[in-house]
């Protein structure tokens, strides 16, 4: 009986060892609270997989726990104030300086947009609350967090005319004086869907003959930045890798755009291009973009174009795909031309490590002032591991040097 229990206990721990362990490169730090905060998430996905699978509550729905497990109630302290305001009908998050440096002296400001495939995440959530009250006390600024409506309840635009409609809101001459806010400094940021928005919001307010009040710069964070191509090699090298695998960012982008399960399964083949789409696949052609060190062994060749028609409407999954307030690298260079001083922030082990690069490049050869800031140790979602237990240095490093060229740039 005993031989028995110590059989059944080396098996169960065999098991565990199996589904715990995962193949993550030497090179990261902390190796090991990755792959144990990986087996968390890996394991919620099962769970919503199977949740959605016997029709109890969908994907989304049971992924959010990450963002209900991780909300605080954001609370004024001795040095920073928060309030909750609505912003043309959405919530936002206000983080101000309690104290005033010098009589007079206008803030900064930046707008800062959270992440989570545009299905999950918060303004709420603990690392958002700690970064933004970073962000007050190293620069003092005013920071304003947006709470913008998610999928799969609401696709896009959706996402970017909350976002939008915050940012046209708060850079009016009025709105920012009333917050002491010097209308030459104010920001755009934001950190994977996050990143997406910033950039496209960025994009958009150039195009606008009525916005006066210009941003100074845009802070992009591990951005996800095109929808055409799903193979570039960093899909291809890190499909696999926490905390954000090939098959959860196709999700994401397929529920950004609709409810109907059919375009996820194309969008995982990448066979999903439409003759509409077809001419913008130069922008994402990344054996022009990529410096050749990141191609590695991979050869480019342009995604297939499917012969079925574009959906009727300009709501339909393809038209969406290829609207740049969706996939902001789709645009020319006379587009990228006036945007702002731009940073970008990239890591090697993530998906979107190529998007972030070729948008670096790209605007980069338009004559925008960037500065392309690469881990070579990163992954996904690095910035916002922050908190007690999955505090990493690497959290660290990049915060300190992103607000380091916020400083000195905004």
């Amino acid at each position: 009986m005993r031989s028995k229990a110590v059989l059944l206990f080396l098996v169960l721990g065999a098991f565990t060892a199996y589904y715990v362990y995962s193949p993550i490169p030497d090179d990261i730090e902390e190796r090991w609270k990755l792959m144990l905060t990986d087996c968390f998430f890996r394991s919620l996905s099962h769970l919503a997989d199977f949740s959605e699978l016997l029709g109890l509550k969908d994907y989304m729905g049971v992924m959010m726990f990450i963002t209900f497990v991780e909300r605080v109630v954001p609370v004024s302290d001795e040095r920073v104030q928060v309030a909750e305001e609505l912003f043309s009908g959405v919530e936002v998050l206000m983080y101000q300086p309690r104290q005033e440096r010098g009589a007079g002296e206008m803030r900064r400001a930046i707008i800062y947009l959270h992440g989570g495939g545009w299905c999950l995440g918060s303004s709420r959530m603990g690392p958002y609350d700690l970064l933004a009250r970073q962000l007050v006390t190293e620069l003092n600024a005013v920071v304003v967090s947006v709470e913008y409506r998610l999928a799969p309840a609401h696709h896009f635009p959706v996402q970017f005319e909350d976002v939008y409609h915050v940012v046209k809101h708060f850079l009016q001459v009025d709105i920012l004086d009333s917050y002491k806010v010097d209308p030459e400094r104010v920001a755009v940021s934001g950190d994977s869907a996050g990143g997406n928005l910033a950039a496209a919001v960025a994009q958009q307010l150039q195009l606008d003959p009525e916005q006066h009040v210009k941003l100074k710069v845009q802070a992009l964070i591990y951005p996800v930045l095109q929808a055409l191509d799903l193979n570039t090699p960093s899909y291809q090298q890190n499909q696999h890798m926490p905390i954000l695998p090939r098959t959860l960012m196709v999700r994401f982008w397929s529920q950004y755009f609709t409810s109907d399960k059919s375009l996820f399964w194309s969008m995982m083949a990448n066979d999903h291009n439409s003759p509409e789409s077809a001419a913008l696949l130069k922008f994402v052609n990344w054996s022009a973009f990529l410096p050749e060190s990141y191609r590695q062994a991979y050869n480019y060749s342009a995604p297939p174009i499917a012969a079925n028609e574009t959906p009727k409407g300009s709501n339909g999954p393809v038209r969406s795909m290829i609207d740049p307030r969706a996939s902001p690298l789709l645009v020319p260079d006379a587009v990228l031309r006036p945007l702002p001083k731009a940073y970008v922030l990239t890591c090697e082990y993530d998906v979107l490590r190529d998007d972030g690069m070729m948008y670096a490049m790209r605007l980069r050869q338009a004559g925008v002032d960037v500065t392309h800031e690469h881990y070579s140790d990163g992954f996904h979602g690095a910035l916002m591991f922050n908190i007690w237990p999955t505090d990493f240095e690497i959290a660290r490093r990049m915060a300190n040097n992103y607000i380091l060229w916020l400083k000195e740039n905004l």
